[in-house]
């Protein structure tokens, strides 16, 4: 299990929103913390610490300087996502992206676009795509959710979905929507069953706040995923730790 750090731009600072209340009336959306520092002082944090595999996402328009910036910090060290298209997925590589994550591009009006999903690969190659499969359960079940998490797909996330998809990406980022940015514990159904259906690296977000969530979830998974946390960090305005929590998951 390997910590995942997380630079969340909105309107080009970092922030950490809850994610449900991300929409275009900026009035209601929800801030749990506002930096003063840029994002390129937090990927040359993690660049010392020798973090890889973390992400940035653009929370709307208007982010890629400041998402640049941080790419630039630390080349190669970080995968980012929120608006990429095949058409400049490209660029963002070129700007020191190790990946592009990517999810309304290829889920549109609730279905599964394949034709992007082949685009965007044959531009980067599946093996710098990661696939966002942010969910939400509905009736037990885990679907995708577009459009700032707003709309649900036809796409239920289960071990046939994660099998079809894993062919066409190096690996999964997956938000727990109902738990994201609410630091009330992990999604345990959830991560508990992608343990038991990925094959290919995976992170897992939403809800860790402790370093006892973080054993629980090592338990939970088998060390098997990988977690990114945000909001609960000491240095995005919570209490947990940042050092504490980089050190945890290199002692694991």
């Amino acid at each position: 299990m390997r910590f995942r750090p997380c630079i969340d731009i909105h309107q080009g600072k970092v922030k950490q929103i809850v994610g449900e209340t991300l929409q275009e009336d900026s009035s209601k959306v929800v801030e749990n913390f506002v930096s003063e520092k840029d994002p390129g002082y937090f990927a040359s944090m993690y660049k010392e610490d020798g973090l890889t595999g973390g992400h940035i996402i653009m929370l709307g328009g208007g982010n890629r300087d400041a998402a640049v910036q941080a790419l630039q910090a630390y080349p190669q060290g970080m995968q980012i996502g929120g608006g990429i298209t095949a058409d400049n997925a490209a660029s963002y590589l070129e700007e020191g992206a190790s990946h592009v994550i990517v999810t309304s591009y290829v889920f549109r009006d609730g279905r599964l676009q394949m034709d992007n999903l082949n685009r965007i690969v044959s531009e980067v190659g599946r093996e710098k795509l990661v696939l966002d499969l942010s969910c939400k359960e509905r009736d037990g079940r885990w679907y995708v959710v577009t459009n700032q998490w707003t709309q649900f797909s036809d796409l239920e996330v289960n071990e046939a979905s994660i099998r079809e998809l894993e062919s066409y990406c190096g690996e999964f980022l997956v938000h727990a929507v109902d738990v994201e940015g609410k630091r009330e514990g992990v999604q345990e159904k959830l991560a508990g069953k992608l343990s038991e259906w990925v094959r290919i690296p995976t992170t897992y977000a939403g809800g860790a706040r402790s370093l006892e969530d973080l054993e629980h979830f090592r338990s939970l998974t088998g060390g098997k995923l990988d977690i990114t946390i945000g909001s609960a960090l000491d240095i995005f305005g919570g209490s947990l730790p940042y050092r504490e929590v980089v050190d945890y998951c290199r002692r694991r």
